[in-house]
């Protein structure tokens, strides 16, 4: 007769195992089951069950091969994996935000890997004052001679190096901006817009309440997702610019709650 205590014993086993896999999962940013199955000494079908019960958590994206790790309220993924991430995608999204710049002269672009391909797409676009919390963003465009890069002052986070806290909000409530690019972590119909970390939740809020139109740009996987903070609500943009990958009966149910969705 098995005992209570050994009837508990895979139970533990399998969850030390996929606690491991997620472990890799977000220090690498994605795992693949023939890696997986030999270091781990399980066979590839029990890795592709771990895997399941990880995506049925929330917390990892099944993907062919393998799966990549999910952002969450306390994990944040790398910002060179998300660059690497729906390339075409972005570039799309991207291409298309910046067509309904619509004569604005000044322009707020967040920080993020989103914000980087919007940067190369308005690169030796014509003359406009650009105020970002990014430094790869003001980077790439302090190039541009026609263009002026104010870059916002404060604490720079390592993950996105992007300018946060107080000296960032302080800067932003001086200012008077035509059109500001929003990122987030998550959009969804229930808890708008939200990130996972207070002081980007602040410093993006500033910038919205600073600017006079507001447009959100983002992949698809970024809809129906959410973090820790909320920053937003949906019915503060007048855009939601996204890929041809989120589904048209999804953009409908975004549209009802008032922004026109844009699907690039």
């Amino acid at each position: 007769m098995t005992s209570p205590e050994q009837s508990t014993e895979p139970s533990q086993r399998n969850q030390a195992r996929q606690e491991e896999i997620l472990a890799r999962a977000r220090t690498t940013g994605r795992v693949s089951v023939t890696d997986l199955a030999p270091a781990l000494g399980v066979s590839v079908e029990t890795i592709r069950r771990d895997l399941k019960v990880l995506a049925d958590r929330g917390v990892v994206e099944r993907v062919y091969g393998g799966a990549v790790a999910l952002e969450s309220g306390s994990f944040e993924t790398s910002l060179e994996f998300r660059a690497g991430r729906d390339v075409d995608e972005k570039h799309r999204i991207a291409r298309a935000a910046l067509q309904h710049r619509h004569g604005a002269e000044t322009i707020y672009i967040d920080e993020g890997t989103m914000p980087q391909f919007l940067a190369e797409e308005l690169f030796g676009q014509g003359p406009a004052t650009v105020i970002t919390p990014s430094l790869p963003v003001a980077t790439r465009l302090s190039a541009d001679p026609e263009l002026t890069v104010i870059v916002l002052g404060g604490r720079v986070r390592t993950i996105t190096r992007g300018v946060v806290d107080q000296w960032a909000t302080r800067m932003l409530a001086d200012l008077v901006i035509d059109l500001a690019y929003i990122g987030a972590n998550g959009i969804s119909r229930e808890q708008g817009l939200t990130t996972q970390d207070p002081s980007v939740a602040a410093v993006k809020r500033a910038a919205i309440e600073r600017s006079r139109r507001r447009i959100f740009f983002g992949a698809h996987t970024k809809f129906g997702a959410s973090s820790l903070c909320r920053f937003a609500g949906v019915r503060d943009f007048e855009l939601l610019i996204t890929g041809t990958e989120l589904s048209a009966s999804e953009a409908r149910r975004f549209s009802a709650l008032g922004p026109r969705v844009i699907r690039a």
